[in-house]
């Protein structure tokens, strides 16, 4: 027995082995059918010859055979390689060469891309096809995920498992191309899977505590939206699963759409990537069910954010309406895992950059290592310690920039800005890589974006900097209105004045009809500087002396 997720999800399987533990549009599997098709998958995977630490990789979206194909990847000890669904060719043979998958497990209407790039990829060795409905031919050999399931034995009888299995996580790579983290198994679980208490800060020394308390409790409905691509939402599911929670699984994404499945499941806490999903989901609220009526919410306890930035004036658009309703924001990373959260309350959100209440082992450091005063104002860098990972995958170079030792502490450093509050609390300000520096002033962009959206005008908008000739970059804002609305400079930087210092408003705009973000929410300021550089601005404020 081991803190690893197959053990942790095994324990609930035989607590309560015939609650439903996953369920769709028409189907529901139980934690017995979970641990049956499991088991079959991963007796297949070690008859391919996988062995701990082989690399199998998952390019699928949201579904129950998804799931169980990341359940089955741990019960092997492998280490399960997350494919975005999205990727084109060359950003899936990356991926495949660089993690030396051996395996791949992917749903059919990818078959025409992977078949491309086998040719390069001579490590990956076997395929196994989940049928999703479409009609692309399977590849030549590859084997299928229903024939696997209903032909090998369901039986659990493995070998034991260790804490010290690998976990990885590809990160999405807003900068650059994807590196995989590499966790240890027990050390992604206590920052991401409960085993340390994300409100108390208490460590779980019982691997049953889990499976046990949510035995003896009533069953949560958690309903996570982002892509299995995203860490959280992996972690969303899994907790359910340690706890004999129901997971709600669904591959696509509608504002409308959400509300109706909160309706259909009686879902209790829905999770969600920032304002990318928030703010359709609480128009949709707005606007009510299509047959004229408000959704019904009654089951709703909480809406948890996490990865992207959700806008103080977004929350509170919920809290107006379901003045009941829990919002929680927490920060983290691929390099961090969970760093700290906040709970929204009406009318008292912060405006501006991101607040949280930072975890124990989350601190903000000078580049020397030593910590940022509370209420100092300086911008550090933020820092974990204690459970982190264990390096980047293939990337010795990057493993020595981003975890350091200071003082005998080894810290995960994935390069976030950040200021700490007098009460302790933790400002995000955004990744360095990102900001901008304007006559030597820094600015981040997230921070800029948070307070442009309270403007009513404004449904999304990414900030990027662009050249200026006397101040070497200047600040830009991509902006996609509400409505097709296209609101002025001035009254843009009326309401962000508001929030944010003069030198940080943007002095030219760009309008699109959309914000092109990451399918987990993230912002693509790639993208944005693209936008910028492609044509004039629509509107840009001169200044003639002073900085604001």
């Amino acid at each position: 027995m081991a803190f690893h997720i197959a053990d942790l999800i095994e324990h609930a399987v035989d607590l309560v082995p015939d609650r439903i533990a996953l369920e769709t549009e028409g189907q529901s599997v139980t934690y017995a059918d979970v641990e049956r098709q499991a088991n079959a998958l991963t007796h297949e995977l070690l008859e391919l010859g996988v062995e701990p630490g082989d690399r199998v990789g998952l390019y699928s979206r949201n579904t129950i055979e998804c799931v169980i194909a990341m359940i089955a990847i741990f019960k092997a000890r492998a280490a399960m390689v997350n494919v975005n669904y999205r990727y084109v060719e060359a950003e899936l043979e990356h991926i495949v060469t660089d993690s030396q998958m051996t395996v791949l497990i992917h749903e059919r209407q990818y078959g025409d891309r992977v078949v491309n790039v086998l040719p390069n990829c001579p490590e990956l060795a076997h395929l196994v096809v989940i049928d999703d409905g479409t009609d692309v031919p399977v590849p030549d050999g590859a084997l299928r995920y229903d024939d696997i399931v209903a032909t090998r034995s369901g039986d659990r009888d493995f070998g034991p498992r260790s804490d010290d299995d690998i976990y990885m996580l590809y990160t999405g790579g807003t900068t650059g191309r994807p590196k995989g983290v590499v966790w240890r198994q027990e050390d992604v679980w206590r920052v991401l899977g409960g085993g340390i208490n994300f409100y108390t800060g208490e460590r779980i020394a019982d691997e049953w505590q889990q499976a046990r308390d949510g035995a003896k409790n009533g069953q949560l409905v958690r309903f996570p939206i982002p892509p299995f691509i995203h860490g959280g939402s992996q972690w969303a599911v899994f907790q359910e699963l340690f706890a004999g929670g129901k997971a709600v699984i669904y591959p696509e994404f509608g504002g409308h759409q959400a509300w109706s499945i909160v309706e259909k499941h009686r879902v209790n806490v829905v999770m969600i990537t920032g304002d990318a999903m928030a703010r359709p989901m609480v128009e949709a609220l707005e606007q009510g069910h299509p047959e004229g009526r408000p959704y019904d919410t009654s089951s709703m306890l909480s809406l948890a954010s996490s990865a992207a930035l959700f806008s103080a004036s977004v929350k509170d658009q919920y809290l107006e309406m379901l003045p009941n309703l829990l919002i929680f924001d927490a920060i983290g990373s691929s390099e961090t895992g969970f760093s700290g959260m906040s709970a929204a309350q009406k009318g008292t959100s912060h405006v501006g950059a991101p607040r949280v209440t930072a975890d124990k082992a989350a601190v903000v450091l000078r580049e020397d290592g030593t910590r940022v005063q509370p209420g100092s104002g300086e911008v550090g860098i933020l820092a974990r310690s204690g459970h982190i990972p264990l390096r980047y995958h293939n990337d010795p170079e990057k493993t020595a920039k981003t975890f350091k030792e200071f003082g005998g502490i080894r810290y995960a450093i994935p390069g976030d800005f950040a200021t700490v509050e007098a009460d302790g609390s933790i400002t995000m300000l955004g990744r360095g890589s990102q900001s901008i520096n304007t006559g030597g002033e820094k600015v981040f962009p997230e921070e800029v974006e948070a307070a442009l959206k309270a403007h009513p005008d404004v449904f999304d908008t990414v900030v990027v900097g662009v050249p200026d000739e006397r101040y070497g970059q200047r600040v830009a804002a991509v902006i996609a209105g509400r409505a097709g609305a296209r609101p002025s400079l001035a009254s843009l930087n009326e309401v962000a004045r508001t929030a944010i210092a003069g030198y940080k408003c943007p002095r030219s705009i760009w309008f699109v009809d959309s914000i092109k973000r990451s399918p987990a929410g993230k912002p693509d300021y790639r993208w944005g500087k693209s936008v910028t550089e492609s044509r004039a601005a629509d509107e840009i404020q001169q200044v003639i002396s002073g900085r604001a």
